[in-house]
């Protein structure tokens, strides 16, 4: 299976999906089970997509939205929005991002190659990187990736099909749960020579499958022989990335360095990412004083998270006089869930008009006037910003999914979508909290003096968060929520209390965000919907939802044959969610709140579906200059 080129031809299953550029070809003839589809003279693809053709030819020499002679060098230092895994972004015991126990820190996988890259500008699309060419079985059981020769460990030492094998297995075996649910279905990698790997999976995979599967990191099987996977530690793992853990101290800071030799540097995958000597990411006990470092200009790029702050403390000097920028940048096109989870273990909270009385002690419209300077929006869905959020009643497609389910849904799931409360906006709006009087009473809650009691115990409710801003933000709901009889509380636990309290599912009520894929897949939804995850440490089902229809719902999902159809199945996920009310949606935000020292280019527009922005942008030394950071 060696010496392939890399082609654009189309891979088509049973099923009928369209995976990759190019058009559809003879199989070659050999067993079904075995039959690697559309690949002439067993010729390797340089690139899948779940539908539709890919946006890059086999020859393209970089993606759109980088810089391909981007300037390398300078130290991006920043709070960073988003994190993966176990990672922490305020304080950090371990380098190890990949396993459940102890805290990382932010863009450890940087660190780490994949055998694919995802372009973001594409909604669905992959493309070899550590990989140098990809093949399937027609039922997509089978993927053999041939290993690239110059790939090479940051010792020197190559990366071999015996190292993406063991990345497999043992994340599969250990890895943290949001990695190993993806490979779910994995049942075996092999290698077959020093550079091609079987990757062998049970069952029928869709077309969405290998959008997860192969972006699995891999990591130093020779590393691991005398290095405990499963252990948290400060070691610096071996990898084989373009940046390697530098200088660190936990709990205040680390240091990304580039690696000058990295062997992927000119690939197309690579050429005009990671420009930056540095990725420096400060830890802060208070969000105050981050914000603080940055008005220094000890911090160099800040998404603004908090409303009152973005409208009342950016007058500062430097944006005074321009050396920095306050600006918005559109969101991603892909789906985002700002949600609460109500913890369905506790008998308690299992029952759904509890959970309803609850969000209806929320005044999202006196919240947003008072508290976040308008500057929101309520969701509707966990798929907000996206085409899955379901709109009026079922339509003939997402009606062929639900009639099979009927007997396990709510009624309320095939009228018109369900919608959230909207309040009169005075901040205690008495005919919501009327109709939560009344579910509670439904729900076996009697009012003794000023608390609900059931069976002699008395309903609380305590909401974990982790920060002193909720305090603000959330009194108004602990308030409402003690009028109707609900003994409400709010508990602020440090950083890594509240992670681990989430792991253990230790909480009563707590939100939670999530961003998913633009082209979200079975496996990347399981660890937030799956029945069979809702018990098991570190998964993200928070609510701990533990209804089998939703192992049916994921199915829809999987089984999706097109666009349209993947449309259809997470409208009717959406559907049943907002009517179970399992995760409760919160609010979001159209743009990202941005401020940053004027010394950076970057290419215009952003991409759609992602925005690394350590990854994309660059130092500009004369605009560093003018402004005194060269």
């Amino acid at each position: 299976m060696t010496g392939h080129s890399k082609t654009g031809h189309t891979l088509s299953s049973r099923r009928g999906f369209l995976l990759s550029a190019g058009a559809a070809a003879a199989s070659l003839a050999v067993p079904a089970r075995l039959a690697f589809a559309s690949n002439p003279a067993g010729e390797g693809l340089h690139g899948i997509s779940a539908f539709g053709e890919l946006k890059y030819a086999p020859d393209f020499s970089h993606f759109d939205y980088v810089n391909p002679q981007a300037p390398k060098g300078g130290t991006f230092s920043f709070l960073p929005p988003n994190w993966y895994y176990n990672q922490n972004y305020q304080t950090f015991n371990t380098l190890n991002t990949f396993i459940l126990r102890g805290d990382a820190p932010p863009r450890m996988e940087l660190c780490f190659d994949r055998l694919m890259i995802r372009a973001i500008d594409e909604p669905d699309a992959l493309y070899c990187h550590l990989a140098e060419w990809v093949e399937s079985s027609q039922d997509r059981n089978i993927w053999r990736f041939g290993v690239r020769p110059e790939a090479r460990f940051h010792d020197g030492t190559p990366v071999l099909a015996e190292d993406v094998a063991f990345s497999f297995l043992t994340l599969k075996e250990d890895g943290h749960p949001t990695i190993s649910s993806t490979l779910r279905d994995l049942t075996d990698a092999v290698v077959l020579d020093e550079r091609t790997v079987e990757i062998r999976f049970s069952g029928e995979q869709s077309a969405q499958s290998i959008l997860s599967a192969a972006n699995i990191h891999v990591l130093s099987s020779t590393y691991y022989e005398t290095h405990d996977f499963t252990a948290g530690s400060l070691d610096i793992p071996l990898s084989s990335g373009p940046y390697r853990p530098g200088r660190f101290e936990p709990g205040t800071f680390i240091n990304l360095d580039r690696v000058d030799d990295y062997w992927a540097r000119d690939l197309p995958t690579a050429r005009g990412l990671d420009n930056f000597d540095t990725i420096r990411m400060e830890f802060f006990a208070e969000r105050q004083a981050g914000f603080e470092a940055f008005k220094k200009g000890d911090i160099v790029f800040r998404q603004e998270f908090t409303s009152k702050t973005w409208e009342t403390e950016y007058g500062f000097p430097a944006i005074v006089d321009g050396r920095v920028i306050k600006t918005t940048f559109p969101s991603e096109k892909r789906p985002i869930m700002q949600a609460w989870a109500v913890n369905q273990r506790r008998a308690k909270l299992a029952d759904r008009r509890v959970r309803e009385a609850v969000n209806l002690c929320f005044d999202f419209e006196w919240t947003n006037n008072k508290i976040f300077y308008n500057a929101y929006t309520r969701s509707q869905s966990l798929f907000q910003r996206s085409e899955f959020v379901a709109d009026g009643s079922p339509d003939e497609a997402e009606r062929a999914l639900l009639d099979p389910i009927r007997d396990q849904v709510p009624e309320e799931v095939f009228g018109d979508a369900v919608m959230q409360p909207v309040s009169d906006g005075s901040g205690r709006d008495r005919q919501l909290l009327r109709r939560a009087v009344q579910l509670l009473s439904e729900a076996g809650w009697s009012r003794e003096g000023t608390a609900l009691k059931k069976d002699g115990e008395v309903l609380t409710l305590e909401i974990l968060i982790r920060s002193p801003v909720f305090e603000r933000l959330l009194s108004g709901f602990v308030e409402n929520l003690r009028r109707v009889g609900i003994q409400a509380s709010m508990r602020l636990v440090d950083p890594a209390q509240f992670q681990s309290r989430l792991d253990e599912f230790d909480f009563d009520m707590v939100g939670y965000a999530i961003s998913f894929s633009a082209t979200p897949t079975a496996e990347s939804l399981s660890t937030v919907f799956a029945p069979h995850l809702a018990n098991r440490p570190g998964s993200q089902n928070l609510p701990g939802v533990n209804a089998p229809v939703y192992e049916t719902l994921l199915d829809y999902v999987e089984a999706a044959q097109s666009r349209a159809e993947l449309v259809t199945a997470m409208r009717v996920l959406d559907r049943v969610n907002r009517a179970r009310l399992d995760w409760i949606p919160n609010w979001y935000s159209a743009n990202h709140r941005v401020a940053y020292w004027d010394m950076f280019g970057f290419v215009e527009p952003k991409p759609d579906f992602e925005w690394p922005v350590e990854r994309l942008w660059w130092l500009d030394q004369e605009k560093a200059k003018k402004i005194g950071k060269a």
